[in-house]
């Protein structure tokens, strides 16, 4: 009996107190006309960066046409312009921070992480080195000083840890004996937005723990500052360095600053580089001497000639900002108003059987009802009915076809993410080890997530965002009984399939190549012959195009002449004039084709779908111009024949997923192909440029419920070049409605096809002899690139948003199946497919002669 608990709308959600954080409604006013790029978006990653409105850009514009900027390192009335400039834009960041110009000094750095590196190439200048300790909530770019710290590093696993050093107690784990030591937490944990203790800069000056040693504070506020002011009047209580990015306040310039506690300064003045700008006078001939500039901290650290545009574009980034939202108090009441309301959002979602939708990750000392303990970032994942977690990685896939902007993974926050989610350094290494990478898939390993999803807010984030994603949430991850499985996977196989189609894709993530219905087409081990041979390769990076970046690739369309032995490719779009209508490739493999004259080799390393291969590139500037001027990217033909081997050979990635182990008999399968003939492979099969599997075969029946489904919610009806299947199969059409099989190819463990039944052959009968049996490797799991209209590379909802509510497993979308030419068939020769064969799927138990009896029944 199911539960009565259900997830409340957005609109019945609790009212957060407005007495303590305010709602900003002239923000909803203003949204549209400052922020045109937001129209049908939600934006909730404003702690990687928020947005730049209209007026901070067009007054910009206005300041740089009208003003005539030198370098400042001259005497020119426009370099003392560019001078004065900055000048006044570093005092401006001193007032934004309340900080006193005689008690401190701003740096202007690329980013946060830029002033960080600064501080510890400072330190680490020192004879004898320095000790670091640093939070566990600490951003990577803090935990990287550490490598430079000689004499020793800890991590503080806790607030309460740091503060019992703080307060003298002697603890074994701290260790260090450098006379210079650096203590660095952030202001605010950029994975789940709780704020740290302010007041540890000052508890460290007074604390005994720094006998004998001079200790240091550095302050990464900037994860705070983007949302909430800091306060350095106080200079007994404040940082010795704290540093920020001001792309995180106003979303423009790219820039951030280091701001200096003069006492500290001097600590600084060890580093041994110097560059131009710094010194006074260099002597490099006979003599190798240098004289540093002494009149100011940043005349000594600044290299170089500053970024002065970013610097004045400052200027008009605070008065912008200020008219438009306020001080960054009436920001932070604003955005704590949003996020208590969607954090409460977040933890009404319920499934149907009364369990959490959300794993919500806050620290116990932090409470969205107190913006003095937490900021405007939620971390969190999702799990289903059943308590199983789901993928972040689809999670995202959704969200971008919603376009909804959020972030998840790691976060660069590696000591927050491991205590979070109690990931063991063992754990981590064989996370890696199973392939795990920053940015991939394998967010789910052991039966842990491996990140996080986090929303966060800006002061430009309104109540409808919040409602909007919410109800995102509801719509795609609440209750999970539409991903069920269809009921007719467990029923016996009524009819029998054919080949409905046979198609090619030569040319990776470019258009197919429809094999003609007459012709037979050979099979190799690799996949059929001539699919996913070539890619094109972005020149600079090595990786290989694919339409998620590059949708006009799906109306490159390739055609094979095997007559006169070409690759043809035309555009189906509007052609440069400057390049033809169509190339052609010789199919053949030609040294002189890729030969390259000047490092005498014919192969290049190339990366494709996280692989590395040794690819032959094409040097002709006919072929590559002809891609490179279509998809306005610089990029060159490559190819990967079959012939290839070495380090560069690939293997399929695809498996029975788990839910099709489920559905699948438990009994074995003896005798269901005679140990001569067929064998499961033991290892997995090679392929060329294809993502996981040499061939992927999808349903008409399948496909025909999935339209079904679209067309219900008003959506667009898919085709089945939207899933780039190499085979489609189909049922008979002339069977009765209700009756088709849809999705009964999940539960097949090997595939046969059955030649001779096509109405022009001569063969009479049919039997097993001639059969071409195939492995069934497993479901393939979709991304948002079906969602590309292959004949307008147009990108649309459908059918991926579907798919996420129909055909959703262990929280991954599947549609169609992998497969390759299974191993150890005899009869010789080579194996061919083609339009029209007869196909039977076998599930896992069942036996070649009740097949052959379906057949015989069948003809």
């Amino acid at each position: 009996m199911k539960s009565e608990a259900r997830s409340l709308r957005p609109s019945e959600l609790p009212v957060v107190d407005v007495a303590r954080h305010r709602y900003n409604e002239s923000v909803d006013s203003l949204r549209d006309e400052e922020f045109p790029m937001l129209q049908g978006s939600v934006y909730l990653d404003h702690a990687g960066t928020t947005l730049y409105p209209r007026s901070l850009i067009e007054e910009f514009s206005k300041d740089m046409i009208s003003s005539l900027l030198g370098n400042p390192h001259s005497a020119s009335i426009s370099s003392q312009l560019s001078s004065r400039r900055i000048e006044r834009v570093r005092m401006q960041v001193l007032q934004f921070l309340n900080a006193n110009a005689d008690d401190f000094d701003v740096l202007f750095v690329a980013n946060a992480t830029a002033g960080i590196k600064l501080v510890m190439d400072s330190f680490g200048s020192h004879d004898g080195g320095f000790w670091y300790g640093y939070h566990k909530d600490a951003h990577t770019s803090l935990v990287g000083v550490r490598e430079a710290a000689m004499a020793g590093q800890h991590c503080f696993e806790s607030d309460q840890e740091v503060e019992s050093w703080l307060a003298g107690q002697d603890m074994a784990e701290v260790k260090g004996d450098a006379e210079l030591g650096l203590f660095a937490y952030p202001a605010q944990s950029n994975m789940n937005g709780r704020r740290l203790p302010p007041d540890w800069p000052g508890k460290l000056r007074q604390s005994s723990c720094k006998t004998n040693r001079h200790l240091y504070t550095l302050l990464d506020a900037a994860a705070l500052v983007s949302t909430s002011s800091l306060d350095l009047s106080d200079t007994a209580q404040a940082p010795d360095f704290t540093v920020l990015s001001f792309y995180k306040i106003f979303g423009f310039p790219d820039l951030g600053a280091l701001v200096v506690r003069k006492e500290a300064g001097s600590v600084l003045k060890h580093r041994k580089y110097f560059g131009g700008g710094t010194v006074e006078m260099v002597t490099c001939l006979k003599e190798q001497w240098h004289i540093r500039k002494e009149k100011d901290l940043h005349e000594q650290l600044e290299d170089g000639t500053l970024p002065v545009h970013s610097i004045i574009a400052l200027d008009s980034a605070f008065s912008v900002h200020r008219r438009l939202f306020g001080s960054l108090e009436q920001v932070s009441s604003h955005t704590a108003f949003l996020a208590k309301r969607l954090h409460d959002g977040l933890i009404a979602l319920r499934h149907d059987n009364g369990s959490l939708v959300c794993d919500l990750y806050t620290d116990s000392a932090s409470s969205f009802e107190d913006s003095r303990t937490q900021g405007p970032v939620i971390a969190f994942n999702l799990r289903d009915k059943h308590g199983d977690w789901v993928s972040n990685a689809e999670v995202e896939k959704l969200a971008a076809i919603k376009n909804i902007h959020l972030r998840s993974g790691g976060l660069c926050n590696p000591g927050g993410i491991g205590s979070t989610l109690n990931l063991e350094p063992w754990e981590l290494k064989r996370n890696f080890s199973a392939g795990q990478r920053c940015g991939n898939e394998s967010d789910i390993i052991g039966g842990k997530p491996t990140g996080i999803i986090r929303v966060s807010l800006g002061a430009m984030s309104t109540l409808r965002d919040v409602t909007t994603f919410l109800e995102f949430l509801s719509e795609f991850f609440v209750n999970d009984e539409r991903s069920a499985l269809p009921t007719s996977l467990g029923m016996p196989l009524a009819t029998v399939f054919h080949i409905e189609s046979l198609m090619i894709y030569p040319i990776k993530s470019c258009g197919g190549w429809k094999i003609p219905s007459e012709m037979s087409w050979d099979i190799k081990p690799e996949g059929l012959v001539w699919d996913r041979e070539w890619c094109l390769i972005h020149q600079g990076s090595r990786v290989a195009l694919s339409q998620k970046r590059c949708p006009k690739m799906a109306l490159l369309k390739p055609s094979i002449d095997l007559v006169e032995g070409f690759l043809r490719v035309r555009y189906n779009g509007p052609i440069p004039p400057s390049i033809p209508a169509e190339i052609a490739i010789p199919l053949s493999e030609d040294p002189s084709l890729f030969y390259n004259p000047t490092d005498n080799t014919i192969s290049n390393t190339s990366r494709v779908c996280g692989d590395t291969i040794n690819s032959k590139t094409y040097v002709s500037s006919t072929i590559n111009n002809f891609f490179s001027e279509i998809l306005g990217v610089p990029c060159s033909l490559a190819r990967f024949p079959a012939s290839g081997s070495g380090p560069s050979t690939r293997h399929a990635k695809a498996h029975l997923q788990p839910y099709q182990r489920r559905s699948h008999c438990k009994k074995q399968m003896p005798g269901s192909f005679p140990a001569s003939q067929v064998l499961p492979s033991p290892d997995p099969p090679p392929i060329l440029l294809s993502n996981e599997s040499p061939i992927l075969t999808v349903s008409r029946s399948s496909l025909n419920r999935l339209n079904e489904a679209i067309k219900q919610s008003g959506g667009k009806a898919a085709s089945a070049e939207a899933f780039r299947a190499n085979v489609v199969i189909a049922e008979d059409p002339s069977l009765s409605p209700g009756i088709e099989q849809p999705y009964v190819e999940d539960t097949w463990r090997y595939m046969m096809t059955i030649g001779g039944s096509h109405p022009n052959d001569s063969s009479q009968g049919v039997g097993l002899k001639k059969a071409t049996y195939f492995e069934m490797l497993g479901s393939c799991r979709r991304c948002q690139m079906v969602c590309v209209d292959q004949s307008t590379a147009e990108k649309n909802e459908e059918p991926f948003v579907t798919l996420a509510k129909t055909r959703r497993f262990d929280g991954k979308v599947f549609f169609g199946q992998h497969m390759a030419l299974a191993r150890g068939q005899g009869g010789g020769g080579e194996k061919k497919i083609r339009a029209g064969d007869t196909v039977v799927g076998v599930r896992m138990g069942e036996e070649v002669e009740e097949m052959q009896k379906l057949m015989e029944c069948k003809y």
